[in-house]
């Protein structure tokens, strides 16, 4: 089907092209079909919101979609990329353009290693990256499964001619273990690094403080320590919104690891690069409250949302993951970037949009219950600290944040005293996997406002 009426009543390839699109409910009636393929790489938001609302009407059992304009390099979509449309599709921005095969012009030839790179963020990343003409593209992280289903992944899309044919490595490992981590840094030689890997969910990491710490900070500083030694040119860190004044120790560990990666970058010589990228929720990530939604509507409900007035900043994770490797390219030693989030989203909202997606009405059909804060959240996150102040750059959605005053706090001290919490001193072994101690050396520097 097509919209085009020079395109209407002709055929391609013996296959009659029928429209206008609209039509779709009564073009079905003589032409009976199953599933229907979006595949307008460029459409925006309205127009697919538009298109899935015919589509649904027309009793389309399957509806598909081909990757978005921001994930095709050459400018043609495989049919091996499609996937079923989902809500992040109709309620992401219209996506920002951007030449993927520019953008990674940087890493062509290069050996590139992604940290958790069996994560919502890390597989994305490795999926673009497989099209940046990199000469290796090293899959690093600790979950067996995980690491197997995007090399698998990555593989058949190679298979099927999508991207170049990086030499793809997986790589079982903890960066808790700063020994192997320098050890594999320099069997690898890389070049440039992502690193997405942490421990995200918050509540959880609320009941565990102590293994937050070790596998974010201290994971994060044997990463950076090696990174540094054994010379890698180009380092970005992914950080969040919740690192901003965090209320957290998740907050707080992604908050220590980008003061981690900054103070890098004022040691290193020569043309290596350490960044961080901040930004907020992405949707459909896993864990995410969308696929836990989704979870609960196919059980009949109720959807369970904590608070009537939460918001949070939301991206797709494909245009998220496209500007981190545009910032990578462009990003200047020793900046913080801020990605333009648009405005938030409440939670209520998504809820109701996603209820209604699949066919039900809020309330009536699907009923919504409030359950309350959980430790560690806040009604609404923040872009910002009130220390900082951001400025435009060059490039659509990537903004640098600059502070106002000098960081107060002295990273290594802290970092010193929060060792033999996390690890055996046998010197302190009253220290050891203290909670309790964890907390007073967070509130002593003041890196956690709660």
């Amino acid at each position: 089907m097509d919209d085009d009426p020079v395109k209407i009543g002709k055929k391609n390839d013996d296959i009659p092209i029928l429209g206008p699109i609209k039509d779709a409910s009564v073009l079905l009636q003589t032409n009976p079909a199953d599933e229907a393929i979006i595949a307008i790489p460029s459409a925006g938001t309205e127009l697919l919101k538009e298109l899935f609302t015919i589509l649904k009407n027309a009793n389309f059992q399957k509806i598909r979609i081909l990757p978005g304009i921001s994930q095709i390099v050459e400018g043609d979509a495989h049919l091996i990329q499609m996937r079923s449309i989902d809500l992040q599709d109709l309620l992401g921005r219209k996506p920002v353009t951007i030449n993927l095969k520019e953008s990674l012009a940087y890493l062509r030839g290069k050996r590139v290693l992604v940290t958790g790179a069996g994560g919502s963020i890390g597989s994305e990343l490795c999926r673009q990256l497989l099209s940046g003409g990199a000469a290796r593209l090293y899959l690093f992280g600790h979950g067996e499964n995980s690491i197997y289903q995007i090399n698998k992944e990555l593989r058949l899309l190679q298979e099927e001619g999508v991207g170049e044919k990086a030499t793809l490595v997986p790589i079982i490992g903890e960066l808790k273990d700063s020994d192997y981590v320098d050890y594999i840094l320099k069997q690898l030689k890389a070049e440039a690094i992502f690193h997405t890997a942490a421990y995200k969910h918050v509540p959880m990491m609320e009941e565990n403080p102590v293994a937050v710490i070790e596998n974010n900070v201290l994971g994060t500083e044997n990463l950076v320590n090696a990174a540094v030694k054994n010379g890698v040119r180009r380092f970005v860190h992914i950080s969040t919104d919740k690192a901003v004044q965090p209320v957290s120790v998740y907050g707080t560990s992604k908050y220590i690891c980008e003061q981690i990666v900054l103070s890098a970058g004022e040691r290193v010589k020569g043309n290596s690069c350490f960044t961080v990228v901040r930004f907020g929720n992405v949707l459909g990530s896993r864990g995410s409250i969308v696929p836990l939604f989704q979870q609960q509507i196919e059980k009949g409900g109720p959807v369970t949302i904590t608070h009537p007035d939460m918001s949070r900043y939301f991206m797709t994770i494909s245009e998220a993951c496209s500007l981190v490797l545009k910032t990578g390219g462009v990003g200047e030693n020793g900046g913080l970037y801020l990605l333009d989030m648009g405005e938030p989203v409440k939670i209520r909202d998504l809820a109701e949009q996603l209820i209604r997606f699949n066919g039900y009405e809020p309330e009536t059909e699907i009923k919504i219950e409030y359950t309350g804060l959980r430790p560690g959240e806040r009604l609404d996150e923040s872009l910002l600290s009130g220390d900082e102040m951001p400025s435009l750059t060059d490039y659509s959605r990537i903004l640098k944040i600059n502070r106002k005053t000098p960081l107060a706090i002295n990273v290594q001290e802290l970092l010193d005293e929060l060792r033999p919490v996390c690890r055996l001193d046998p010197s302190l072994p009253q220290n050891y996997r203290n909670a309790a101690l964890l907390k007073d050396i967070l509130h002593k520097y003041k890196v956690i406002c709660k």
